[in-house]
């Protein structure tokens, strides 16, 4: 725990921040959590209970980690991501106990407003594009696109999903509208665009 009595963040009396951690205002760090020297975390961020932030790791602002996640050196979280309870982060492909491999870890970053469902594992290397969806239990093997909706083992895509978080349904012509934000939405070879001007 900082020395700073004034920090613009709560950090439950139980939780480690280490030194030289950066964490912006309205942030809370609630119970048994442990931020760990040189990872940065945004502004207005929620980190559950028993939350470990590894070394390197950036979280932008409005990111809400749920119960016993880790986010382990590689990890890159962009603004208004989701992280439900206890989904896992790896970051070596191939790891022994008798070998030291933290040269290799593989990056993984998740864009701006996925979420990542309870109990869903995401193998290192393998980037979840912007809104996109990740169901409870899913294991995520591959790049995942924007918008895309993925559940299973190892994960399949189920479909498109809207920023709101409601699956999208298509015309003939490849237009969707979100039945919540009324936003309109257009697949077009097999990527999203989001234009409301229709």
């Amino acid at each position: 725990m900082p020395e700073d009595k004034e920090i613009p963040y709560f950090v439950h009396p139980s939780s480690i921040v280490d030194a030289n951690c950066q964490i912006g205002e309205n942030t809370k760090i609630w119970h048994f959590s442990h931020i760990m020297s040189g990872c940065v975390i945004g502004k207005n961020c929620n980190i559950g209970q028993n939350v470990v932030i590894s070394p390197g790791v950036i979280l932008g602002n409005n990111v809400k980690i749920q119960n016993n996640v880790s986010v382990y050196t590689g990890v890159t979280c962009e603004d208004d991501v989701f992280l439900g309870p206890s989904c896992v982060f790896t970051n070596v492909i191939n790891p022994r106990s008798f070998i030291n491999r933290k040269d290799q870890f593989l990056k993984t970053k998740v864009g701006k407003g996925a979420s990542i469902g309870a109990n869903a594992t995401i193998v290192c290397g393998n980037d979840i594009g912007e809104y996109a969806f990740i169901g409870a239990g899913a294991v995520v093997t591959k790049n995942i696109p924007p918008y895309s909706l993925w559940i299973g083992n190892p994960a399949r895509q189920q479909g498109w999903i809207s920023r709101m978080g409601l699956k999208l349904v298509f015309d003939e012509e490849g237009i969707a509208i979100c039945p919540e934000s009324k936003e309109v939405y257009i697949l077009k070879d097999n990527k999203i665009i989001v234009n409301n001007t229709i």
